[in-house]
């Protein structure tokens, strides 16, 4: 049978590489629209635990793999060896930043070599990883092809970018938009067919660059604009103005202004990270992004202007940094999740170790810290009473989960350094809180 008719028949075996915050999901989405489905990736802890039935990503409740790991129509592998079974292969593997701020593109080779060892006639390839326009033409299809198959003919290639956002409950996988454009018309014809028979939205385009670089524009679009509150928050803080209330203000246009709000620094995957990819690109064709690399030194400087109002905030309560005890709350990078990939909580925890500081952390959503590929910072969250919170000389509110109690942390601790906004509702003195 044709790869199309297996699409359309509902008999098409989807295989997803990389079962993290985008694969998982979109592994589940195929799952509930009939298809059957195979999970891969290298973490033996996770897809044992999906064999279980066991959810490692506690923002989709303990039961989302549940229902899918008791069906005949699932299941999951460390073994790459087996890329062959799938009928379309979905590559969500990451795409972080070197050392030097340049794309690392490692997992992306590995997952085209992994994938063309047992590449067969009929196979959809599709990559969604974040990355820099080029990317799916120049990196994937060389190893695809390796083989002596053509793309377009004897395999099809395609590139169609995650657009998850944790936490969001008035979105899912299946009802985001969801772009494709392929390497060729044909591929791009495969993918919107796969797509289509399990997302509410298909928007075809007219190539993988067109998709790759719509993904960078959507990031870098919140990027350039959180930096322009940002600074605009250190600007109006110096003149003694609510960056806050004005905003709130700005935002009762009805046309011609979104409001975005100002933080410790950029989380997760996308926003930090993409805007690089695009930098990068554009040095390698002898052009500047100068734009988005002052966007992005402003982003890369908020949480040493944080930790500054943290200094200056205890200063004026004739206390030093060095020797105090601070209580970070949040370690996540956005509320109610518990996603900490870019979290600026991180920075800010280890800049204020370095000026001699004694720093715990409190998150109901991490309950302690894991090795990761810039931190370890080897902590677990402590718990978060009346009691404790007057034991610290500073609580640094660094995420505005909905579980906490403004009112309750306002009341006991002796000093509060927001940097969310978190505490704009709290009753009583006000006097201890200092925007940052």
């Amino acid at each position: 049978m044709s790869l199309d008719g297996k699409i359309e028949s509902r008999e098409a075996l989807v295989g997803v590489i990389g079962l993290g915050y985008v694969g998982l999901p979109l592994l589940r989405t195929f799952h509930d629209a009939g298809f059957r489905v195979i999970g891969f990736d290298i973490d033996a802890g996770k897809v044992a635990a999906l064999r279980r039935g066991e959810n490692y990503l506690r923002h989709l409740g303990a039961e989302y793999a549940l229902s899918m790991s008791r069906s005949a129509r699932f299941d999951a592998t460390t073994d790459m060896g087996r890329l062959g079974e799938p009928d379309a292969v979905l590559s969500c593997v990451p795409t972080p930043l070197g050392p030097h701020q340049e794309p690392d593109l490692s997992y992306v080779e590995k997952s085209a070599r992994d994938i063309a060892r047992t590449l067969r006639k009929g196979q959809l390839v599709v990559l969604e990883s974040s990355t820099y326009p080029g990317t799916t033409r120049q990196v994937m299809l060389a190893p695809l092809e390796a083989g002596g198959l053509k793309c377009g003919s004897d395999f099809f290639l395609a590139y169609s970018p995650e657009r998850e956002d944790p936490g969001r409950k008035d979105h899912s996988t299946g009802t985001i938009p969801k772009l494709v454009g392929g390497i060729d018309p044909e591929s791009g014809r495969m993918a919107t067919a796969l797509y289509s028979a399990a997302i509410r939205q298909v928007v075809p385009v007219s190539s993988a660059e067109v998709a790759e670089a719509a993904k960078l524009l959507e990031n870098i679009y919140r990027a350039v604009n959180i930096a322009l509150v940002n600074e605009m928050k250190m600007v109006l803080t110096a003149m003694g103005i609510d960056v806050w209330e004005v905003i709130a203000a700005a935002a009762t246009k009805p046309f011609g202004f979104q409001p975005f709000y100002p933080g410790p620094g950029l989380g997760g995957h996308c926003i930090p990270v993409d805007p690089f990819y695009l930098t990068w690109k554009a040095r390698e064709i002898g052009m500047r992004t100068r734009f988005i690399e002052l966007a992005g030194e402003i982003n890369h400087h908020m949480p040493e202007w944080v930790v500054r109002r943290v200094v200056e905030a205890l200063n004026e309560r004739g206390k030093a940094v060095k020797g105090s005890r601070i209580l970070v709350l949040g370690l996540a990078y956005k509320p109610d999740v518990d996603d900490v990939r870019e979290s600026p909580s991180f920075e800010l925890i280890l800049k204020l170790e370095e000026l001699g500081a004694e720093v715990d952390y409190n998150d109901p959503h991490v309950p302690a810290t894991h090795r990761m590929r810039r931190y370890d910072l080897k902590m677990r969250s402590v718990p978060l009473t009346a009691e404790s919170l007057g034991g610290y000389d500073c609580v640094l509110v660094a995420t505005h989960h909905s579980a906490y109690d403004w009112q309750m942390v306002a009341d006991h601790a002796r000093l509060i350094v927001d940097a969310r906004n978190a505490t704009a509702a709290v009753k009583g003195r006000r006097d201890h809180i200092v925007r940052a």
